[in-house]
Order: structure tokens, then sequence, then C-alpha cells
């Protein structure tokens, strides 16, 4: 690929590995009742790419390895971006993107997405990306590179599902636009209110990253205006529209700009897409939007390595944990244990610590503080081992993360009486997605302790069209072999 050439007294520091990410969380916000937007006429049927299509949209040329295909709608041409400099991205967001992000070139995602962001008319968007794409940067630098720093009212709002993605959301934007002169505000909750929204004076900066339940909140106090925005991102657009997350205070926000802004650009992006995203869509979305979809059988990451471990019961699952995943892959680098409840993360918490191990959990429980103080160590590198329900399934980035214990498969919340458990598919795709960042090894240990577990691991395989190889329980071969194949033991 070209190396940039043309900004002035900047130049692109050599190749580095660099990710970005998205976080979900198990938590809600508590939402108001919202009298749904009427439907347009979008056509849902096109929301998913078909091979055999007698009549093939168009299809933006993307790089030649690109397994990510992107359907256009409208006469407006566009063309993928080699460089950064392909954009027309002004000299501030430029020199944050070298000096400060030490970025080189775009990313696939970002190759494709960017031109269809930036350039005019700049229609809506719907995104669809593996973890670890970059999909992050492209919203990102969609809204500062949309903001007019000397207007001093919100003019870009992203939407997202947790404070702790908002608030890392936040941290990439402010890192990004260093040199740009635009300010940010993150608006989410608090465990204290000393300073109520009613006496807050009205936001005055150009871009808010913040949840939904704060952001509808501003909005009803008339603190947040939308009057002048001009771009609209949903974070992790499945989670937000939900049924049991966000959609509804989803839809209030969206319905509070329409009242005063008919020209503002939507994206939506998500690693997964479900019906409720495509129904909220047909709703909200313009019809001559543009669409970027991978396929689902491409989403999973070729560059995790995935195992499944036969446990006869819960000790044996912790003895595993100890005796075999933690002293063999002592120096690989840090560990995610994902589990499916408060309770379990607090048990395991508890038997690991008395087991002499140093470890962290967070599950939505905790006050805001005490998970940001969490996760603030782990990302600093003073905690080697954090438990997690799936508040940090999706999107958490950590650079170091190389192993992922899934000592609860990812299930459905079902009712009590459902006969059959169905694995939660896109959960798991996002677990796996905390190793391996932006292609780097990884490998996740599926702890099995019943014919439940097997059922669900089973369909998790069917689900994916993969098969996932056993360890075996007790085997010190097994383990250093899986290791070695996912290259994090010589």
């Amino acid at each position: 690929m070209a190396e940039p050439s043309t900004t002035p007294a900047i130049d692109p520091p050599p190749p580095v590995t660099k990710s970005w990410a998205d976080e979900a969380d198990e938590e809600t916000e508590s939402s108001a009742s919202v009298t749904t937007a009427e439907s347009s006429s979008v056509n849902l049927d096109r929301l998913k790419i078909e091979d055999n299509d007698d009549n093939p949209p168009k299809l933006l040329d993307d790089p030649d390895d690109s397994n990510i295909q992107a359907v256009t709608s409208g006469e407006t041409p566009y063309t993928s971006a080699s460089k950064f400099e392909d954009l027309n991205l002004s000299p501030e967001l430029l020199k944050g993107l070298y000096v400060e992000m030490k970025f080189q070139k775009p990313s696939k995602i970002q190759a494709i997405s960017l031109p269809m962001i930036l350039s005019p008319p700049h229609r809506d968007l719907i995104a669809q990306a593996h973890n670890g794409s970059g999909k992050t940067t492209c919203f990102v630098l969609g809204m500062l590179s949309r903001v007019d720093p000397k207007v001093q009212a919100p003019q870009a709002l992203c939407v997202c599902p947790t404070r702790e993605l908002a608030n890392q959301n936040t941290e990439v934007l402010r890192k990004m636009g260093k040199y740009t002169g635009i300010a940010s505000e993150c608006a989410v909750p608090t465990d204290n209110n000393a300073l109520s929204i009613a006496k807050r004076a009205p936001i005055m900066a150009q871009v808010v990253i913040g949840t939904p339940g704060t952001i509808k909140k501003w909005m009803s106090f008339k603190k947040l205006g939308a009057a002048r925005l001009k771009i609209l991102v949903f974070d992790e657009a499945d989670q937000m529209l939900a049924e049991d997350g966000f959609k509804d205070d989803s839809l209030r926000i969206m319905k509070e700009i329409e009242k005063v802004n008919s020209n503002c650009q939507v994206l939506l992006f998500s690693a997964t897409f479900n019906d409720t995203v495509k129904n909220f869509v047909s709703r909200t979305v313009k019809a001559d939007h543009n669409k970027l979809f991978v396929k689902k059988e491409e989403l999973s990451l070729d560059a995790v390595k995935q195992y499944k471990v036969y446990c006869s019961d819960e000790l044996a699952k912790i003895e595993v944990i100890k005796d075999y995943i933690f002293e063999i892959g002592e120096n690989v680098g840090q560990t995610i244990i994902f589990v499916r409840t408060r309770n379990s993360a607090q048990m395991l918490h508890k038997s690991l610590v008395d087991l002499g191990y140093e470890v962290t959990s967070i599950q939505g429980a905790l006050g805001y503080e005490e998970r940001e103080k969490i996760v603030k160590e782990f990302r600093d590198g003073l905690t080697q081992v954090l438990i997690s329900t799936d508040l940090l399934a999706r999107g958490f980035d950590q650079q170091q993360v190389n192993l992922v214990i899934n000592y609860d498969l990812p299930m459905k919340h079902t009712a009590s009486y459902t006969r059959e458990p169905e694995p939660d598919c896109e959960v798991y795709l996002h677990r796996v997605g905390r190793a391996g960042r932006f292609g780097r090894k990884g490998a996740v240990f599926n702890l099995i302790c019943d014919e439940k577990d097997e059922r669900l691991m089973s369909k998790i395989e069917n689900h994916f069209g993969t098969r996932v190889a056993e360890v075996r329980a007790q085997s010190v071969e097994d383990y250093k072999a899986s290791l070695k194949e996912a290259g994090l033991l010589q």
C-alpha cells in the first residue's frame, strides 16, 4: 500500500498494531415507553447480502483480500481509501491519526466505510464488522471530520450501551482529535448527583458521547440541543436496540432529533445484526441508506484458537483453571474469565483468592466508580486475571488479553419453563473477540460440565460451522499443545 506523502511536516510512523473497541453491559437503565415512529419504505430483505442475487447491487471497490461487501445507494461514486489522505481530512486530524494514534493506513472496514460516511450527500449507513476490525475509528473519525470547531454547539452524538464504552470512546475521540480544538462531553450516570441536570449549563461541546438514559434526560431538560446535529452514531446497535436493552430510549432520542432536525446522518455500527435492528432501521433510517456487511460465517476470528474441556463438576472447573490453564499459561498474557451470573462471579472470585491467586472481578451490581477502578487496574496491567459477567463481552479492548476462559457458556435468557436452553451465539462471538484483537494470537477454553453444556457447545459449533477441539482435563501435554497451536507458547 502506498505510503502517505502529502501531510506537511508529518511523517507516517512505521507500521504498528493498534486496536479499537466497543463494550456492552448486562445492565440497562430503566426507560420510558415511547410511541414508535412510522415505518418508512426500506426493503428489509436487502439488509443482508445474497450470493445469488439476480440483480447484484453495486459493490464498492474494496481491498483485494477483503471479505467485506458494501451495498451503496443512489448514484454517488465511492472509492475505497488506500491512505488517510484520500479522505480529505484536515491537517489537524491527520496529525492526530499519525502522531497520537500511530496509524499508518486505513484498515479494511475503514477504507470502505469512511468514504461513504464522509462524502456528500452523507447518506445514513448500516455497518457490520467483526470485533477488532477498527469500526470505532470509523465513526470517531466521521464525527470529528463533520464537526465545525468554530460552532460551540452539539454537532455529533454517539449513543453507547454502557458507561464503560462511552468513556472508552470519549478517550479515543479526545486522543484522535487532540490537535483539532474540538470539545467533547461524556454523558453517563454518576454515583453522586451533586449537580442536578436542571441546574447545569446547556451543553456547548461539539461532540457528546454517552448512554441512552443520560442523553435522553439531558434532552428532556433541554440541556442537549439537537438542532445543529450533523451525525448520530449508535455504537453496538444490536445491544442498544435489544428488547431488554435500550430500544425505548433510543427511539425517544431519535424522535427528539427528528422534531428539530431532518438532515442528521445516522450510523449504526455493530458486529452482529438481528431482526430487532432491522426493524429499527425500517422506522428510523432513510430509505436511501448505504449498507456494509460481513457474512455470518466470516465473522469467526481465525486468529483465536478455541478449545473445550470436559469437567465433572464445578470444583473440577476451578482445578482446571488453577492447575493447568494458569500454571501452564502463566506468562502468556492477561486472562478474562466469563461467567453467566453475578453470583458465579462472586463465587469464583472468592475461590481463586482463597487459593492464593490475585484476581479481580467486575459485574453490574458494582458502583460506577468501583467498576472504573477495576477496569483501569486491568488496563494498566496491575492485575492479570479479570472475572466478568457479559458486562465486558463486547469490544472490551485490552492489548495484552490472550486467554479467554468461558467458565459458563453464554445462554439466551428464556422462560424458566423452556425445555431446551439455547446458546447466545452473538455473545459467544463477542467473548471470543476479547482475545485476538486486530489479528493477534489468542486462545479460548470452554469449560463443559454437564449434558446441557454439551448441547450448548454443539449448537455453537453448528451455528459457526466449526468443530472445537477437545483438551483433556488433566493432560499437561494437551494444554501445552493447544497453547503452542495458538501461538502463545514456544
